[in-house]
C-alpha cells in the first residue's frame, strides 16, 4: 500500500467540507501520461487500500503490454479509535493514510492496450473507489 516515508505531523485536524460549496479541482485535471484515464466526478477521501485495490485490477488487465500511472498519493493521515472505547479521552491512533479527491481529478492513467481493454479495466477499477468516476480518453 502507498504510505509516506515520513510525515511532519502524526495526526492532522479534521478538515470541514462545506457540502454546498463542492469546489472543483484545478490541478491534475487532464491526461498527462496515458491514452485512457479515470476521472473523479464527486469528492471523497480515498484510502490507500482502496487505491491499491484499484491498482491491482489495472495491473491485471494491462499485464505485460500496458503501463499504469497512479496520479494521486495518500499523504493525509486519518485516525480511528479502538473498538468499544468510550467517548472522550483524546483522539484515536493513526489508522492509515488517505487522499482528498475533488471533482475533476485524474486518478489513474493507462496506455499500451486496446480501447476495449482499457475501458473495461478502468470501469472495474472505478467500482473499487468511493467516488463517482468517468473514463476519459486523449483527444486525437
Amino acid at each position: 500500500m502507498l504510505v509516506p516515508k515520513k510525515v511532519k505531523h502524526r495526526k492532522w485536524q479534521t478538515k470541514r467540507v462545506n457540502a454546498k460549496k463542492d469546489t472543483k479541482e484545478t490541478r491534475g485535471i487532464s491526461l498527462a501520461f496515458g491514452s485512457h484515464g479515470i476521472k473523479a466526478i464527486s469528492s471523497h477521501r480515498i484510502e490507500s487500500k482502496q487505491l491499491e485495490s484499484a491498482r491491482k485490477i489495472l495491473a491485471r488487465h494491462v499485464s505485460k503490454f500496458g503501463r499504469v500511472w497512479i496520479r494521486v498519493f495518500p499523504d493525509r493521515p486519518f485516525t480511528q479509535k479502538a473498538a468499544e472505547v468510550p467517548m472522550g479521552k483524546g483522539k484515536g491512533d493513526p489508522a492509515g493514510y488517505c487522499f482528498e479527491v475533488k471533482p475533476g481529478r485524474i486518478l489513474f492513467e493507462i496506455d499500451g492496450v486496446s480501447d476495449a481493454v482499457a475501458r473495461e479495466a478502468l470501469r472495474k477499477a472505478g467500482t473499487k473507489l468511493p467516488v463517482k468516476t468517468k473514463i476519459v480518453t486523449r483527444a486525437i
